[in-house]
């Protein structure tokens, strides 16, 4: 009976955030959307919102010129068939990145990030006084700077950004990027996962997420998971709910950029042989899985771009067998750039499909 309760309690709670237009309200209002007609209405007429607005504008201008729109003329032959594919997306040590996760697979069906950066509250801009919303916008923006320049979020200030009072976590972020995308918010849940990868009552699991129901711009209803958990062996080990939920979702296509190399450590084998086994298609820069775990056996390999080796920060994790195959192969240059080489003379990435 008691299981039957928590059950019938959390299909209402599920209800009671279904069909939000507050959220979906909220998270035009963050991304510098016009909400007429909404109970946000009043806020847009603040001059700190309209900075936040031109701002914005602004940066997508020059985002959608420069990389935007040269993705989404690259992706569906590039990728194809694995663009169309409406399976689970797997982007691990993501943080909040739904931007390009969006722009190179539309069609996934689940899309499925993780990060060490924490979900955070859900966002309520009737809870900002409106004397520091501008503020607090402000810091969003700066929260969105080198993704937006760069391609690529900067960790250890993700982990500052993200801390502000008002609006803090990686939601505000998600909610920017999902507007931005043209997409409509249905419902947010905050969720968690138990050690066995289920979903049990919010801050009783071992693995918080949320869950993000919405509306692409193709009419289809997707669903976006954003869960906090370190990736590590270690951490797996004693925490493995996020890996069990993971494998719950069947074979998918996998994105992987600026992700510091660590599957290139020993200390993150579990997370790179799980997306070994489990993906139709591997995107990723050469921070991802070394080039040397790709068996041309088991795996099409297509190069894009010039393979220019790690950048300083990382200067320990060269691979001359990328760098060979790279030169062997003259792969024309990318028109984006994508990873920690932000020029898109430098970017280079590899579309590994599984035979």
């Amino acid at each position: 009976m008691k299981r039957f309760l928590l059950f019938l309690s959390l299909v209402l709670c599920a209800q009671a955030l279904a069909s939000d237009p507050a959220a979906d309200a909220t998270a035009k209002f963050l991304a510098g959307l016009p909400v007429r007609g909404t109970a946000l209405e009043s806020h847009s007429t603040d001059s700190g919102w309209a900075t936040h607005a031109t701002d914005l504008d602004r940066a997508w201008e020059r985002l959608e010129k420069q990389q935007l729109s040269k993705i989404r003329a690259w992706a569906p032959q590039s990728l194809s068939p694995s663009y169309e594919d409406a399976g689970p997306m797997f982007y691990m040590f993501s943080g909040p990145d739904f931007l390009y996760a969006n722009a190179f697979f539309p069609n996934a069906s689940t899309y499925i990030l993780c990060g060490i950066e924490p979900v955070g509250p859900v966002p309520d801009i009737d809870k900002i006084p409106r004397a520091i919303l501008p503020s607090a916008l402000a810091n969003l923006r700066r929260s969105l700077d080198s993704v937006l320049s760069w391609s690529f979020f900067i960790t250890k200030n993700m982990k500052i950004d993200l801390r502000q009072m008002q609006l803090s976590g990686t939601l505000p972020v998600l909610y920017v990027f999902l507007a931005r995308a043209g997409c409509t918010i249905d419902s947010v849940t905050p969720v968690a996962l138990d050690r066995s990868g289920n979903f049990v009552p919010e801050g009783k699991g071992t693995t918080p997420g949320v869950r993000i129901v919405f509306i692409g711009p193709n009419g289809r209803e997707q669903t976006l998971y954003y869960f906090t958990s370190d990736l590590a062996d270690w951490a797996g080990k004693a925490n493995p709910g996020f890996g069990k939920f993971c494998e719950q979702q069947g074979d998918g296509v996998t994105l992987l950029k600026a992700a510091s190399y660590l599957m290139h450590s020993n200390n993150f084998s579990q997370v790179r042989g799980f997306l070994l086994a489990h993906s139709k298609l591997i995107l990723q820069d050469d921070s991802g899985i070394p080039f040397r775990f790709l068996d041309p056996q088991k795996w099409d390999i297509r190069l894009y771009g010039r393979y220019h080796g790690p950048i300083n920060r990382f200067k320990e994790y060269p691979q001359p067998d990328l760098a060979r195959a790279d030169a062997d192969s003259k792969p024309a240059l990318l028109e984006f750039s994508f990873g920690y080489q932000w020029q898109p003379s430098r970017s280079s990435l590899m579309v590994a499909t599984r035979k």
